[in-house]
């Protein structure tokens, strides 16, 4: 059996951590400053997360925030997560995306209401 590549994290430098979840930069970033915030706990999508994960996660979220800011200065964010395959999951260990975006980058997305 495969050990879960979020579980082992081979060489990943840790961004930010606290007792439950730890963040690093996305191996296969959409735009730069893409990060991950995953959970300790191994768990297959983020509809088994606790709430002391969840909370954790937004706790992570502001000083991953902070940090991008500082380095990559960008003029918005897209931050979720992909719930089974269909949705685009391809490592079954919930995460949340935390994806920088700037102004004119093709994955900018506009609503309109």
């Amino acid at each position: 059996m495969n050990e879960c590549v979020f579980c082992v994290l081979p060489g990943i430098e840790i961004l930010a951590e606290n007792d439950l979840v730890r963040a690093f930069f996305d191996k296969y970033p959409v735009s730069p400053g893409h990060v991950l915030i995953v959970p300790k706990r191994h768990a297959a999508t983020i509809f088994e997360a606790t709430p002391e994960e969840m909370a954790s996660v937004g706790d992570l979220l502001a000083k991953v925030k902070a940090k991008l800011d500082e380095r990559y200065h960008p003029d918005g964010y897209n931050i979720g997560a992909n719930v089974g395959s269909a949705a685009g999951q391809t490592i079954f260990h919930w995460h949340v995306h935390v994806i920088p975006r700037y102004n004119g980058d093709i994955g900018s997305v506009q609503w309109h209401t």
